[in-house]
């Protein structure tokens, strides 16, 4: 799966929140924290598109997105990268260090700390 860079990460933070959405829409939701112009936006959904970090559906004749993965699936991707690639650790950080998370709901931290084990047993580090 493809790992989201930060400027993805503010796009797919607004697209977890809502089920599907126009790019209009998306920049709306997110352009007081990106403080980027709506090319911006466009510009990244597209890089987003090619990298299949989204999915595209036409409605109504107009382009709309989804996130490709789900929250908790990409965030226990990235914690792992996080924990193998820049804490050169191999057992994964404890879920509880995201317990203050705006982002991880608190029922959500039992979900996130079992897709961490499962990809900790399946030894899923790329490096």
């Amino acid at each position: 799966m493809p790992r989201p860079n930060d400027s993805e990460m503010k796009l797919l933070r607004g697209l977890w929140r809502v089920p599907r959405v126009s790019a209009r829409e998306l920049h709306d939701a997110t352009s007081a924290g990106t403080k980027w112009g709506y090319s911006t936006t466009r510009k990244v959904l597209d890089r987003m598109e090619e990298k299949g970090l989204v999915k595209v559906k036409m409605v109504h004749g107009l382009k709309t997105y989804a996130a490709a993965q789900p929250k908790l699936k990409t965030l226990s991707l990235l914690i792992m990268d996080f924990t193998h690639n820049v804490l050169d650790a191999r057992a994964p950080l404890p879920v509880a260090a995201f317990a203050h998370s705006k982002l991880i709901a608190a029922d959500e931290i039992e979900q996130l700390q079992q897709l961490i084990r499962q990809l900790d047993s399946e030894g899923s580090g790329d490096d």
